[in-house]
């Protein structure tokens, strides 16, 4: 997909020139900034969060998510009470799941503990799960909220799919990806949320392909340090880039153009998403936090010229809980 084509739908997007808006930060928030968590590296976070009732393994899922999906972490205590265990559980599962083809040497440990897994989706739906602190939980959520069975299935078999280290043959691979595995975590998401809604779906399909691309384009500089490169390969040969031109972190024009069109797509995505604004039951927004997230680090890359291995893009945004916070308080996505 060429840099032109996209251009109408994000507009200029060269430093200097504004993008999307951002909006006035209403008074008064500040001071609600301490009720949120304390950014990844405190050790209070998750005792503050938890709370004497709470089980070891819910805590024990907190911590996974707050060391290996932050973000996430950050989106699911903004949940309601009644959700928020359920909506970690989820989220835990899909790291544990994420984790496998970084952990692993062989492909063929990675497919025993993608098995694992899938006996263990089994063994929760007959109502006896391993004694696994992440099983343990997911088997409460799927009593709480009778998730369905073939959507967790889904992911795990998206992930075993992607145990191999090929890069995407194109854009619509590495949506497709990103569908059965970040937007079905968003319609797993609003089950626990009790949402059944068909532009909520349409909603979470377009945001979990966003989250793919942008997932996709942050892990670059982490794959190229491993000698691997993943981006879509239509998009590179239509700009004439290879992967050694990544893996050399080349700045030329024609490796930014790359990302550029990666980014747009991602930039897209959102905003089809947002489309369904004013039809998506205000009780499903806090599914879409996420997209905080997704915006800033599409702003951020902007800002250094599609610059997919600048410093700046591999820093922690420390206003991110209060951001995500303001976007909870607006009731908006």
């Amino acid at each position: 997909m060429a840099a032109s084509t996209l251009l109408s739908a994000w507009g200029p997007l060269r430093p200097g020139v504004p993008g999307l808006c951002r909006c006035r930060q209403p008074r008064g928030l500040w001071a609600n900034a301490w009720r949120l968590p304390e950014p990844a590296g405190s050790g209070r976070s998750v005792a503050a969060v938890s709370g004497p009732g709470t089980s070891g393994t819910d805590r024990y899922c907190l911590e996974l998510l707050r060391k290996r999906d932050y973000e996430g972490y950050l989106c699911s205590l903004l949940l309601p009470a009644e959700s928020r265990s359920s909506a970690c559980a989820l989220r835990a599962f899909n790291v544990e799941l994420a984790q496998v083809k970084d952990s692993v040497s062989e492909k063929t440990i990675g497919l025993m503990r993608m098995q694992f897994w899938k006996k263990t989706v089994d063994d929760i739906y007959c109502d006896s799960p391993p004694h696994q602190p992440v099983a343990i939980e997911l088997w409460k959520a799927v009593k709480r909220h009778n998730l369905t069975k073939r959507w967790l299935m889904k992911i795990i078999d998206e992930r075993e799919k992607n145990l191999d280290d090929k890069a995407y043959r194109n854009i619509q691979e590495l949506e497709n990806y990103a569908e059965n595995t970040q937007s079905v975590l968003l319609y797993l998401t609003l089950e626990i949320l009790g949402i059944k809604d068909l532009h909520a779906d349409h909603a979470a399909s377009h945001i979990g392909k966003a989250q793919g691309i942008v997932t996709c384009l942050r892990a670059t500089p982490y794959h190229g340090s491993r000698r691997r490169v993943f981006l879509p390969m239509d998009i590179c040969m239509l700009h004439g880039v290879s992967q050694e031109d990544f893996l050399r972190k080349s700045q030329d024009k024609n490796v930014r153009d790359v990302v550029y069109d990666m980014a747009s797509q991602a930039h897209l995505h959102l905003k089809h998403a947002r489309s369904f604004h004013k039809s998506v039951p205000v009780k499903a927004f806090p599914a879409f936090l996420q997209t905080v997230a997704l915006e800033d680090y599409l702003k951020k890359i902007q800002q250094v010229d599609f610059d997919v291995f600048h410093p700046s893009l591999q820093q922690k945004n420390t206003l991110l809980p209060l951001s995500l916070y303001i976007q909870s308080w607006r009731k908006s996505y």
